[in-house]
Order: C-alpha cells, then structure tokens, then sequence
C-alpha cells in the first residue's frame, strides 16, 4: 500500500501502516474463510443438506466481503487497476474535494456569529488571567519574550540603526524651527518665575566650589602683577579676590532681588523676545543646532549609545536573575492577578478578543480558507491517497470485515426464508 519507505515514515505513521496491514489481513482471511466455507459446503451439500444453510451464509458473505472490498478500494485506487467509472475518488477529485472542505470550513466555521457565540461563552481573560499569574508560567513567558527580543536585537544591523536614529534625528530635531517654540517656551519660564530654582541651584553650587576651592585662587590674579611687586602683595590680592567672590556669591543667595538675579531675569527675557521675532537670534540658535548634530563626535557618541544599549540588553535578556527578566515576570504575574480577579477588566479583554477576532474572520475568512484548498492543490495525489488511507484505511478494513458478517447473515437469512415459504426450493 505504501509507496513511501517505512523508514521514511513518522512513528504515528509506521503504527497506522501496522495496524492497517493487520486489519486488511484479518478482513482477508475473512472472505478466504467464506469462499473455503461455500467450496466445502457446495462440494458435500448433496450427502449433508444442513450444509445448503452454510452455503447460503458462506455466498452471502463473499458477496458482502467483495462488495464491501470494491467500495473502500474505488475511494484510494482503482480496483484491480481496472478503468471503472467512480474509482479512485480521492486522488482523481482531490482538488475538488480540497475546495469543498475549504468551502465548509468558510461557512460552517469561520461565519462571524459562530465565531462570536464560541468566544462570548469562553471566558478567555479569566483563563488567561489565571494561567499567567501562576510563577513558572510567568518565568516561561518573559523567557519566551527575552528570546524573540533577543533575536530581534541580534537580527539588527547597527549600520541601519545608526542610520535610522541619525535620520529620525534630523527629521524630528534638526529640520524643525527651534527658535520660535524655545522662546515661547523660556517667556514662559520667566514670567511665572520657575527659572529661580534654576539659579538658585547654579548659585548654591559656585558657593560650594568656591567654599572647597580656595586654593584655586593662588596666582590667578598676582601672577599677572609686575615682577617687581613684593610676594606678601600677590597672596594679599588673590585673598581679596577670593573673598570678594565669597562675598558676591553669598549676597547673590541671600537676596532674591539682587542686581545679579535681575540682571539674568533681564537676559533671560530678552532672549526670549529675540527668539520669537529676531531673525539673528534664531539663525545663531540653528546655526548652533545643526553644529552640534552634525558633529562626528556626537555621532560616535550615539553609535557608542547604541553598541551599550544593546550590549547591555541582551545580557539583561540572556541572564534569568537579571532585573529586567524579574521584573518582565512580575509584571506578568501582575496582569495575570488583575485579569483574575478585575471582572470589569475581564469583560473588557473579551470584548477586545472576541471584536478583533470577528472582524479578522469577516474580513480574512476567505483567505484563511484557501488555505486549505491551495493547500490540498499542491499535495501528490498518491501521496495524499496513501496519508488518508493510514488515518482512514484501518477503520475502512472494519467496514469489509461487517460486510463479510452482514452479507453471511443476509445470505442465511434470505436462503432460510426461501427454503420454507417458496414451494420447490
């Protein structure tokens, strides 16, 4: 029966090759037994005329036996390998028989009512919920998910995503008018004053240098001064310049209304106006921009980002313990509670699922469909004959087998009723 070796046969497919050849030899010895039965039984039927009966029931029986041989055989293979009409079904109509299962599974399940009164009955978040807020399901899930980002990552070339960034940056930040959108936005800043914690912090941290940076003082002044100037004049300068600047700086912290702080408060407004309307202003500002974006250090700076970044992901993704895979976990076990336990969240999941899934088989449910008919058009026909016949074939040879039994039945049955009401016989 198979044209396939054995050897190239899956396991489940060798087990069904057995059990086919054993019931094929039991539903033939069946009919041998029948026509050993009828030979015997015709042969001494004259000396024993109880053997009329067994002859009856044997003819029956090859009969029923042959009959039922010639159906299972006309649906894989011509029958003897004789040209009767209606033989071979499967592999002479194998492509109509691919298009009508494709036709039934289109109306009969993949109709948008079935599809919505099957999902509106299953509670899929719930069972959902429940299934990912278990641990080892959650550690496999943000494991699976590490993996394809993993291969995601490792699929990309740094050469298209150095291209990418640099071209989303000059898209979205270098070919943009900064000018206009920063001044409006630093107006604002000033008039509702929310640069003075700004300035206070600048301020606190010179006080600061300053209090641990004395001697950065020695010679910043002095060493300017003639030679001829005694040595005790240039430290008594550079102290006064130091405590001068101590001094500033302390009055610049103590009064919020300092001429420094005005002075900046002053600046910042004016370049605020300057940014709005001066054309100056906002060349020297994109002027400034387009410098700095185009500056091969910051482009080795955002290639250096990346080749980190990356890096950097792929042993979080790689490792188990990592806290990115933690918390990937835990977020997953966090859903997987709310789904459990949130019926409103639940309901809304569903909907979700059950509308995307309805529109998806309305709108796609032909496609999926000819999936199976193209599907079973590329299939061999002696290929696909042989695979039905071992998930069908086995059943079938029971069908030769009841008929051997049925038509031995009949056969007795028919002969008996004869044999007592027809006069002659």
């Amino acid at each position: 029966m198979s044209r396939t070796p054995v050897a190239l046969l899956s396991p489940a497919d060798r087990d069904r090759l057995i059990a086919l050849r054993r019931m094929k030899a039991v539903a033939l010895g069946a009919l041998i037994a029948m026509a050993v039965a009828f030979v015997l039984a015709f042969w001494l039927q004259e000396r024993y005329t109880w053997l009329a009966y067994v002859r009856a029931a044997a003819e029956g029986g090859m009969v029923g036996a042959l009959a039922d041989w010639f159906a299972v055989t006309a649906l894989f293979r011509r029958p003897l390998g004789l040209p009767i009409p209606h033989t071979a079904i499967i592999p002479t109509r194998k492509d109509e028989i691919g298009r009508t299962l494709g036709e039934f599974v289109e109306t009969n399940f993949l109709a948008a009512d079935v599809v919505r009164e099957k999902l509106s009955r299953t509670r899929i978040a719930a069972r959902a919920g429940e299934w990912l807020r278990v641990p080892a399901h959650a550690d496999r899930v943000a494991a699976e998910g590490a993996t394809v980002a993993s291969a995601v990552l490792g699929a990309l070339s740094d050469d298209d995503v150095r291209d990418l960034i640099g071209d989303l940056a000059r898209e979205h930040l270098i070919e943009p008018d900064w000018g206009t959108p920063a001044g409006v936005w630093l107006q604002r800043i000033v008039e509702t004053d929310a640069h003075h914690g700004a300035v206070d912090l600048a301020v606190d941290s010179i006080a600061t240098w300053l209090d641990t940076n004395a001697e950065s003082f020695s010679g910043l002044v002095s060493r300017r001064l003639p030679s001829w100037v005694p040595k005790l004049a240039h430290r008594f300068v550079d102290d006064t310049v130091y405590h001068e600047a101590v001094r500033f700086v302390g009055a610049v912290q103590a009064d919020p209304r300092h001429p420094a702080r005005i002075a900046i408060d002053g600046y910042l407004a004016r370049l605020a106006e300057g940014l709005q309307h001066d054309e100056a202003t906002r060349a020297k500002l994109e002027n400034a921009k387009t410098a700095l974006f185009d500056s091969p250090r910051v482009a080795a700076l955002a290639a250096e980002a990346w080749h980190t970044a990356k890096a950097g992901l792929l042993t979080s993704l790689a490792d188990p313990q990592s806290g990115l895979r933690v918390r990937a976990a835990q977020a997953v076990r966090e859903i997987g509670e709310r789904l459990t336990t949130e019926e409103s969240l639940q309901r809304r999941v569903d909907s979700w699922i059950t509308d995307a899934a309805v529109f998806l088989v309305d709108r796609y449910r032909h496609d999926i469909a000819s999936i199976i008919t193209d599907t079973v058009e590329r299939w061999d026909p002696a290929e696909t004959t042989e695979k039905i016949e071992l998930m069908v074939g086995r059943d079938l040879q029971y069908i030769r087998l009841n008929g051997t039994v049925v038509g031995a039945l009949a056969g007795l049955l028919i002969f008996t009723i004869a044999h007592n009401l027809i006069p002659g016989v």
